[in-house]
């Protein structure tokens, strides 16, 4: 199968693409920057934010206790709140903090892990981040664009692990515009994977792409995508316009408010994040708590997910290797117990960008979603079904003239399924919130109110026994019985299950699950 620089179906074009410059002038609509402003100014206040990190210095035990017991509420903290916890420095304190942000995570999502498998579908990019392998200026990347006969093959290649939800990851360039997207995502959805008895599909595909206008995002809508993630990577505006000096990216408050459009067009399940280690760390977190805030402020609705990726090497980047504000693992550990603290309501996200160690550690501290068996070479998936010997091989596997960034964890989906569930931890590939209707401000107040989780406890057993039979070896299959029999044992024993039909309802699809069927959800 061939890949395609000029055609964004897979056919020939009819007419020219506009010049990437030509393209890149035309996408930013400076009315839907304004539209948002208040009195002329955005949500991120520079001074402001220095002010409550100033002032919330040295912080009492006692106040951090109590901030703790709000994040237990599921309240979400305010920005003196959240400044005092990013001030203590006691030990044991800290280690009080971790716990907490565990049970905040338990208390509004259960103890569960939701999987996805992040698809990156061209590298063709019109911006010059300084610290990314796609940039435009980067000439040692191997440019290239998968035509739809590839997404399907790499869709295939990510069934055959177990995955039933998807991140489709594009670069900014006409070639993969909006129309490419949707046509790439019908793709995906259209495709099925073999599994042991059967066959199995993509439920969701979410979508990280660059910020778009209004009408463009309705056109993702259309095509029924579920989270649509943009990073603002830094909230930091001199750093962010040090580090993006050209391109559509070049524009701070498109960036910013892109998910504001994605609500105005009908999109109400989002995920933001920054990428640590380009200005302190201190600075992003807060920056990530006034997004939430405006988000709220403006929609009553903010953030299903936050990221924290941390800055790792990337081809032909200095910046990635020699940034002064990169962020060590014990400090890294610490920004993510924050956020949870801070926005107890949201899902975290750490990808495989870290190492196995590392993120079994920081998965103690909250988080709810993570990726496996990743690979982020255009066509990787395929790929590295073609040449297994390489997986063995972490450096000889990541060629970083074909991927944005390295990775920490390669291992494969059930290594980490099976670590997981010696943890005490279940995996879920649930995808019923979205087919449900259960997004927006619908899924924000059964998370703030703790009962969305319980219906994740449900449908994460249902899942986990679908991979368990479809996919899991042997010594993952007996781990996760175990596991299946305690999650059943406290499913029985909860009082909201046993609330009208929905024990008996469950335990029902359960059973047809376990006998073959497939796809089943409350």
């Amino acid at each position: 199968m061939e890949s395609t620089l000029i055609d964004n179906h897979g056919i020939e074009a009819q007419s020219p693409l506009p010049t990437p410059g030509q393209w890149g002038k035309e996408v930013i609509k400076q009315d839907e920057i304004d539209k948002y402003l208040v009195d002329g100014k955005d949500f991120i206040d520079e001074k402001r934010i220095l002010n409550h990190l100033e002032q919330n210095q040295q912080p009492d035990k006692q106040r951090i206790r109590d901030i703790m017991q709000k994040s237990l509420d599921i309240e979400r903290l305010d920005a003196d709140e959240t400044a005092a916890l990013i001030h203590v420095t006691d030990a044991d304190l800290w280690q009080e903090m971790y716990e907490t942000g565990l049970k905040v995570k338990q208390r509004v999502y259960d103890n569960r892990i939701v999987f996805f498998a992040p698809l990156y579908c061209g590298n063709l990019c019109i911006n010059n981040c300084a610290y990314c392998g796609f940039r435009h200026e980067n000439k040692s990347e191997k440019r290239r664009v998968l035509s739809m006969q590839e997404i399907e093959a790499e869709t295939k290649a990510v069934i055959s692990k177990g995955h039933k939800r998807m991140i489709a990851v594009y670069g900014e360039h006409p070639t993969t515009d909006v129309d490419y997207m949707v046509d790439s995502i019908k793709t995906m959805y259209g495709v099925k994977g073999k599994a042991r008895n059967g066959y199995s599909a993509i439920r969701r595909v979410n979508v990280n792409a660059a910020p778009m206008s209004i009408a463009d995002l309705k056109k993702l809508w259309q095509v029924g995508i579920g989270t649509y993630q943009v990073f603002q990577e830094t909230y930091h505006k001199p750093t962010y316009y040090q580090v993006h000096p050209s391109g559509p990216k070049a524009n701070y408050r498109w960036r910013l408010y892109a998910l504001h459009r994605a609500m105005d067009a009908g999109i109400d399940d989002l995920a933001i994040g920054a990428l640590f280690g380009l200005a302190d760390w201190r600075f992003e977190v807060m920056g990530l708590l006034y997004h939430a805030i405006d988000l709220e402020k403006q929609f009553d609705i903010g953030p299903h997910t936050i990221s924290f990726p941390r800055l790792t090497p990337a081809g032909g980047s200095t910046l990635s290797t020699h940034s002064p504000y990169r962020v060590d693992d014990d400090t890294f550990k610490k920004l993510v117990t924050i956020i949870r603290l801070s926005v107890p309501y949201t899902g975290l996200i750490i990808t495989a960008r870290e190492n196995p160690e590392l993120k079994k550690e920081v998965i103690k501290v909250g988080c709810t979603q993570t990726d496996a068996s990743t690979k982020i070479g255009i066509g990787g998936y395929t790929e590295a079904l073609k040449e297994l010997k390489k997986i063995q091989n972490k450096d000889k596997d990541q060629d970083e003239t074909k991927q944005q960034f390295r990775l920490g964890d390669t291992r494969s989906l059930d290594a980490v399924i099976r670590e997981l569930a010696e943890m005490g931890m279940i995996t879920s590939f649930c995808t019923a919130g979205y087919r449900c209707g259960r997004t927006g401000d619908k899924i924000m107040g059964l998370l703030k109110n703790c009962v969305e989780g319980k219906f994740c406890k449900l449908n994460a057993v249902l899942t986990f026994r679908e991979y368990l039979d479809d996919y899991a070896l042997e010594e993952t299959r007996k781990i996760g019985e175990k596991l299946i029999e305690k999650e059943m044992a406290e499913i029985k024993s909860m009082p909201f299950f046993q609330k009208g039909k929905l024990l008996q309802t469950f335990e029902s699809y359960y059973r047809k699950v376990a006998n073959g069927e497939r796809d089943i959800y409350i």
